[in-house]
């Protein structure tokens, strides 16, 4: 759903008259503050589907650290793989990687872990792999990729639209006081369960990261 749509659908439970831009008034520009503050709530609840993108990077010979462009800070990983070595890699802590890369010998070979060293000068999420790259290897890793505002009226997000509508309604009754009867407290309850459906549904394309297993 588009931006312009989503505020035209809260200004409508407002019953207040749609626009034909987000911006025409300083009330319609409010709601899509609110909405946008609405969007940012949904997508950091949950790792939803439509926020996950594969981001490839190509490793230098000696160079461990790498940035994944386009991540951002809110941003998670959820796995890796080294392609050319037809291999999942594995996580890390830090301080595993303080040990390896500063308080013993450096290995140099097929990177076969990763870790989250912290972000770059573009607010980019940063990886150290190891050993350290020995060649040119094709490393993938699975994101959640948030943190894009909708600012034109033709910005689009996949994410559920209900939870974010019922959201920036609830924010926008909290400044004004009721709409039609409906306090914001009661929007709320309207969003939870809207949100609380969304992730349900969403939960179902990945039944296997909802499985626990001792370890």
């Amino acid at each position: 759903m588009t931006y312009l749509q989503l505020v035209n659908k809260v200004l409508t439970r407002l019953r207040e008259d749609n626009v034909d831009t987000v911006n025409q008034n300083t009330y319609s520009t409010l709601i899509g503050e609110f909405v946008n503050d609405a969007k940012r709530l949904v997508e950091e609840s949950w790792d939803w589907s439509a926020l996950r993108q594969t981001k490839t990077i190509t490793t230098a010979s000696a160079d461990y650290q790498y940035s994944l462009t386009g991540t951002g800070s809110k941003s998670e990983i959820l796995y890796a793989s080294n392609n050319t070595a037809n291999a999942f890699m594995e996580y890390k802590p830090k301080a595993w990687f303080e040990e390896k890369l500063y308080l013993l010998d450096i290995v140099n070979g097929v990177p076969q872990y990763y870790t989250f060293d912290g972000l770059d000068a573009s607010g980019d999420i940063q990886v150290a792999v190891y050993p350290v790259p020995d060649s040119a290897y094709s490393l993938r890793f699975s994101t959640v990729v948030r943190g894009i505002e909708l600012t034109a009226d033709t910005d689009s997000t996949f994410l559920p639209s209900m939870p974010i509508i019922m959201f920036a309604a609830a924010l926008a009754v909290a400044e004004r006081g009721e709409a039609g009867g409906q306090s914001a407290s009661e929007f709320l309850v309207l969003a939870n369960n809207a949100l609380s459906d969304a992730i349900a549904l969403d939960a179902a394309r990945q039944p296997e990261e909802l499985v626990y297993r001792a370890v």
